[in-house]
């Protein structure tokens, strides 16, 4: 009898093993599938980013994370993700191809002859800007600006100058953290 428990025990355990080791090896695989499946969406579909200065405040500050949809449809007024000198900038489309723009003594921009409503920035300044206004945005191309116009080196300075189509990674819709800042830009 001894013998014949001590088996029926050594069968046992080895079952045990097996299944413990099959359900580590499912958990496993489970995790690793997530994991690329969050990392292809991130990069392909909705890219996540961290704002790193301070050029769009109030609407963005330094260390909130965005989220982006890669829309073809960006209008004025959008805050865009875009590649400048491999890095990525965030900015608002002042102007789409084709849009002629003035920026005046006072900071105030004309959208096509007509003075552009800007709620979200605190004070209007001229900024860092040696283009030559008014100016015509060219085809396939994006004038932006950063909020904070006084610090923001944005289309207004030809280190940055207009954004072209192919650069622009998404348009910018949702604050993700910190939680208390959470949700949908407007």
């Amino acid at each position: 009898m001894d013998e014949k428990n001590t088996t029926e025990q050594n069968n046992g355990q080895k079952k045990y093993k097996k299944a413990f080791v099959r359900a580590l090896l499912s958990t496993i695989c489970s995790l690793v599938t997530a994991a690329a499946v969050t990392v292809l969406v991130c990069n392909f579909i909705f890219p996540v980013f961290r704002v790193t200065g301070s050029s769009m405040e109030p609407t963005l500050s330094k260390g909130q994370t965005v989220l982006c949809s890669k829309s073809p449809d960006i209008k004025n007024g959008d805050i865009i993700a875009f590649y400048h000198n491999k890095k990525v900038l965030i900015k608002r489309v002042i102007a789409s191809p084709g849009d002629t723009l003035d920026i005046l003594g006072n900071g105030t921009v004309e959208l096509n002859g007509s003075k552009l409503d800007e709620p979200y920035v605190r004070s209007f300044a001229v900024g860092e800007c040696d283009t030559k206004f008014p100016f015509t945005v060219p085809e396939n191309r994006y004038f932006v600006m950063g909020d904070e116009r006084e610090s923001s080196v944005d289309s207004r300075s030809s280190a940055v100058g207009c954004v072209a189509e192919e650069d622009i990674i998404g348009r910018v819709y949702m604050r993700v953290s910190p939680l208390s800042s959470f949700g949908k830009l407007k």
